[in-house]
């Protein structure tokens, strides 16, 4: 049995099975893309639910794994020399993908490509619908000025664009199914919860709508979509 005593975070969010992958997550667009992954490649673990409020990622257990107090986090008991803690969720998809050795291509030119999409959601499209998630729908909504929300919306549009048209002729970004379709779809699924469809033009895409239904439809992401209790 793996021994996670040297991860205070094990305290507040006991392991039942120490012997699994632990994740501590919530179901933003960030926290499911771990837990589909981790659905996805078939790897054992057990999922621990961390709310976004400061007493959960704010608290010195949680804190302990991810000083940048932002879900999702792993432990994996069964790392490749012993125990490793993980943060960041683009990290962490790339820790699984090489774990597990799927979704990362079959050779170094496909990896790179793959790795490059990551990239691309990572720095760009969700940071961006994210902002726009908050002039919308959040406290930013009761703004005056309309530059911030014209400012993330043109953005938002202009990288759908870029996804839609990389979209054309197949049907997952980098070729293959791969960790960046798991960074990127819930990412755009997200505009739904924000109510902004209508103002980034979603339904004039020729290609992210099939792609977006394409990738909830697969059953390992549809049972990853809400991350459970096990307390």
């Amino acid at each position: 049995m793996a021994d996670l005593s040297a991860f205070p975070i094990t305290s507040r969010w006991p392991a039942k099975d120490p012997s699994v992958i632990q994740l501590y997550s919530y179901p933003t667009p960030n926290g499911v893309k771990v837990s589909i992954a981790l659905e996805e490649m078939g790897l054992a673990y057990e999922p621990h639910l961390v709310t976004l409020k400061d007493e959960d990622v704010k608290s010195d257990a949680f804190l302990s794994l991810n000083p940048n107090n932002k879900i999702p986090a792993i432990i994996d008991p069964n790392g490749p020399d012993g125990p490793v803690g993980l943060f960041e969720s683009g990290a962490i998809l790339l820790y699984l993908a090489e774990k597990s050795g799927k979704f990362l291509g079959s050779t170094a030119a496909e990896k790179a490509k793959i790795t490059q999409w990551l990239m691309f959601q990572m720095g760009g499209l969700g940071p961006m619908l994210g902002q726009m998630g908050f002039f919308y729908k959040f406290a930013g909504k009761d703004i005056e000025d309309p530059r911030p929300r014209e400012r993330y919306r043109d953005e938002a549009i202009r990288l759908l664009a870029v996804v839609d048209k990389a979209l054309e002729g197949q049907d997952w970004i980098a070729g293959e199914f791969s960790i960046a379709d798991m960074a990127i779809a819930p990412w755009i699924n997200a505009l739904e919860f924000y109510g902004t469809k209508d103002a980034v033009g979603y339904h004039d895409l020729k290609n992210v709508p099939a792609y977006v239904e394409r990738f909830f439809a697969r059953p390992a992401v549809a049972k990853a979509k809400r991350i459970p209790d096990p307390s």
